[in-house]
């Protein structure tokens, strides 16, 4: 038989006054526990819900720099993409098909014109017989001063003979050989002869002048003339539609052997060589938006920085339209059509008291935010500022430190205080 070890065991006694103290620490506890029940029980009373703070979002109320910005959508666009046109009713006659790549100065398309080309062919035969009249009027020009000049010479001709003449009659007229009479008659020859070749050197001149205009109106003819053919030519020459930049043919809006009419539109060239963005702007931010405002776009491989190029005066669907173009070299790896989005840096406001962006914004117009003190959330007054992607300005109501619901009041429904459980 195996012994136990009761033998070995022996009763102690308690020391003096263990009974006494063990009642006290039991009483403590419960004294404890009863105030804690009472705090909590009035904090309950005090709120009229409570909430988890496992659904709510808590920021505190910060001072420092805040960049307005905006972020948007947008897409990838070429910034040279010329729409080529008809210049003239015809028939297309394409030497090219969608999507295939061209160099500047290519033929994409032949425009046949009946009409156009039968009115250079008039303008050619117009410019033909004004220059071949211009030539003969060079002729009849000179024709007509050298019989201007004969008559004047003639002329001469006989002034000198009758001045001659009449030199021989004074020799002699000293010595009484001729008569008076004759004399007279061979002054008066001399003097007609004067006339006559004055007259006929005055006509020469005036018939020189005569056929220099003449020739100068038939030269502004040909001129004119050449000017309307050089219209005819150009408008049939742009009959044959050539690539104004390289790239490739993204739209064709006419089939071949088809018939158009003046200015409609044929094709669509996009250059790849330069992108741009072209994004989405709610109408909200049309005021402060502005030519040259900086803009972060983010990519695939990384963010690019750019600047406002264009701005739409329209607003369609409460969105208005805007270029971005980029600072630099242009990203690598765009595509056209590309998805991306921006950031527009609108402005920066520093020193000012801020706080993270959330939904309580929007709730009840951003006039109330609860302010989160001792486990108690209590809805408050403020005044909101500027807002940014991320962050938003306060104005009134709030200080620096103060712990706010940011996200997560929607359960609250507007009650002044609510009890947040941790």
């Amino acid at each position: 038989m195996i012994r136990d070890t009761s033998h070995q065991d022996a009763v102690l006694a308690p020391p003096p006054g263990f009974k006494l103290k063990r009642r006290a620490i039991w009483i403590g506890a419960a004294i404890a526990v009863v105030a804690l029940f009472a705090g909590m029980l009035a904090t309950w009373r005090s709120s009229e819900a409570s909430v988890s703070a496992a659904r709510l979002r808590i920021a505190e109320v910060t001072r420092g720099t805040l960049v307005r910005d905006a972020s948007v959508n947008g897409r990838v666009v070429a910034a040279v993409s010329p729409t080529l046109y008809a210049k003239a009713p015809s028939t297309v006659n394409l030497k090219i098909a969608a999507g295939d790549t061209v160099k500047k100065g290519q033929v994409l398309a032949v425009l046949e014109s009946p009409d156009l080309s039968d009115a250079l062919k008039r303008e050619r035969s117009t410019y033909e017989q004004l220059k071949a009249e211009v030539a003969r009027q060079h002729i009849l020009a000179d024709k007509q001063k050298l019989l201007a000049r004969k008559d004047a010479d003639t002329a001469e001709i006989e002034r000198l003979s009758a001045q001659r003449t009449l030199e021989r009659y004074e020799s002699v007229a000293q010595v009484g050989v001729i008569a008076k009479i004759d004399y007279q008659k061979a002054k008066d020859a001399l003097q007609s002869a004067e006339i006559r070749a004055r007259h006929a050197a005055q006509a020469a001149g005036l018939e020189g002048q005569d056929v220099r205009l003449a020739l100068q109106t038939k030269t502004s003819e040909l001129e004119r003339a050449a000017l309307s053919l050089g219209e005819a030519q150009r408008r049939v020459d742009e009959l044959t539609v050539r690539a104004p930049v390289d790239g490739f043919i993204g739209t064709l809006n006419v089939q071949d052997r088809m018939v158009v009419a003046a200015n409609a539109p044929l094709m669509t060239l996009v250059d790849l060589s330069k992108l741009e963005v072209e994004i989405e702007v709610p109408e909200t931010y049309v005021n402060d938006l502005g030519i040259g405002m900086n803009a972060e776009v983010t990519l695939p491989s990384g963010t690019a920085t750019g600047k406002l190029s264009a701005l739409s005066p329209e607003v369609v669907k409460n969105m208005v339209l805007a270029r971005v173009r980029f600072d630099g070299d242009q990203p690598k790896g765009l595509r056209q059509s590309q998805r991306v989005t921006a950031r527009l840096l609108i402005e920066e406001k520093p020193n000012v008291l801020m706080v993270a962006r959330g939904p309580f914004v929007e709730s009840e117009g951003g006039r109330y935010a609860y302010v989160v003190r001792d486990g108690i959330a209590t809805r408050t007054p403020v005044k909101l500022g500027a807002t940014s992607i991320s962050a938003v300005e306060i104005l009134g109501g709030l200080k620096q430190g103060d712990r706010i619901v940011v996200a997560g009041t929607d359960a609250f429904e507007n009650a002044q205080r609510i009890s947040i459980n941790q």
